[in-house]
């Protein structure tokens, strides 16, 4: 459209540098740089394209952070778009969130559980960065029930083709048959837990994180989302 963008004042003002009616002023006092260049004018349409600077600093937009905690239903795509047609986590969001936001990490096609999707760039990073050690804790369903000499070769951990394979812990799920085992880790390195277990002999027929950074599924049914709460939000920045 013609008139698409944001008036110079008020996205200075949304940078939070100062209120819309100081950031007027300071546009009026050549204090305010559109692609290098001083722009007097407030009601100026600030494009998606144009860089805004302030003393020197180049302006962004401040907008709402989101942080949505998804349960995954089995055979959708993490991924914000799907090339073959498949049905992506956005999907399950439709139109409900307005704003930008994407999946922190990755889920398989087949596996369910816990994801968190937000438009926090620097928390999302953070928490996928190694360093931070976040953990996961995953209940997984084999092809066959699982010897306790190839639990403890897990537990000491195992040496894959792209190196090491850590577990904080492993062991069969209390009350079920013994192809049902539980799984913590903090590494993220892609399929690591199918590979651990296709590493001696295993096939995983059914793979659900339950737990991820201190978030659990309780009250939230598979294929469904909810928003998290303040502290939710500030722990999982604690973790970072």
């Amino acid at each position: 459209m013609e008139n698409e963008g944001v008036r110079l004042n008020k996205f200075v003002a949304s940078s939070g540098v100062c209120s819309r009616r100081k950031a007027a002023e300071l546009v009026k006092a050549g204090k305010i740089k559109v692609n290098g260049e001083i722009k007097l004018e407030p009601f100026y349409l600030v494009q998606d394209f144009d860089k805004v600077e302030y003393n020197g600093r180049i302006l962004q937009q401040e907008t709402k952070k989101v942080y949505l905690l998804m349960n995954k239903p089995k055979n959708t795509i993490t991924s914000l778009s799907d090339e073959k047609g498949r049905k992506t986590v956005m999907d399950l969001i439709k139109q409900d969130i307005p704003e930008r936001i994407f999946p922190v990490g990755r889920l398989d096609f087949p596996t369910t559980g816990l994801l968190l999707i937000t438009n926090d760039g620097d928390l999302a990073k953070k928490l996928a960065h190694p360093s931070h050690k976040v953990k996961k804790f995953y209940e997984v369903h084999l092809d066959k029930d699982i010897n306790l000499q190839d639990l403890n070769k897990i537990r000491a951990g195992l040496e894959l083709e792209d190196g090491l394979a850590p577990v904080l812990g492993v062991d069969y799920v209390r009350g079920k048959t013994k192809r049902e085992v539980g799984i913590e880790i903090h590494i993220g390195r892609n399929r690591i837990v199918r590979r651990i277990f296709a590493h001696l002999g295993y096939t995983v027929e059914k793979l659900d994180r339950t737990y991820y950074a201190g978030l659990t599924k309780k009250d939230l049914p598979r294929g469904r989302y909810r928003h998290l709460s303040k502290q939710e939000v500030i722990m999982l920045k604690h973790f970072t």
